[in-house]
């Protein structure tokens, strides 16, 4: 397989419904190996297939090691409860970066990489990250969302103040 690289914004895969995922074998295995690695390469918390230019429904997040690395193949989400807003980016929209508002609880159900269907809940940003990922999958696009741009100095500032 040939190394991943980076989908950047107008790739038109980036805005394309993905396929469900119905083979479960040694390459897709592989696969999920190498988008886990093109995210960390790039310092993501998440990515999804299409940002590697694959438009199947699989997705990866990864926040820390308490909640693990997550992978997602064919998500669902529901929405539970709660509004959060919150300053977001995207691999796929380097240097750009918005205020979206995204559901604060979700139950996920997906399947991991050997088939196995599994659901888990999920709050604050694990939430929000599992909810931008998953909007890959869909051909939705964070930047659709935002309700506010905000400029690299105004997150350092933010940073900074926290």
């Amino acid at each position: 397989m040939k190394k991943l690289e980076i989908v950047t914004h107008p790739d038109e895969r980036l805005e394309q419904v993905c396929s469900k995922v119905t083979v479960f074998d040694r390459s897709l295995h592989e696969t999920l190996d190498q988008l886990f690695d093109l995210m960390m390469e790039h310092d993501g918390i998440g990515i999804a297939a299409p940002q590697a230019g694959i438009t199947e429904r699989i997705a990866i997040v990864y926040l820390d090691d308490e909640s693990g690395v997550i992978e997602m193949l064919n998500p669902e989400i529901k929405m539970i409860a709660g509004d959060e807003t919150d300053v977001e980016g995207c691999l796929s929209f380097p240097g750009i970066y918005g205020e979206v508002s995204r559901t604060d609880q979700i139950l996920l159900q997906a399947q991991d990489r050997n088939g196995k269907t599994f659901v888990m809940e999920a709050d604050g940003y694990l939430s929000r990250a599992i909810q931008h990922e998953a909007d890959h999958l869909d051909g939705v696009l964070f930047t659709s969302k935002v309700t506010k741009f905000v400029t690299e100095e105004e997150l350092k500032e933010e940073e900074e103040a926290e």
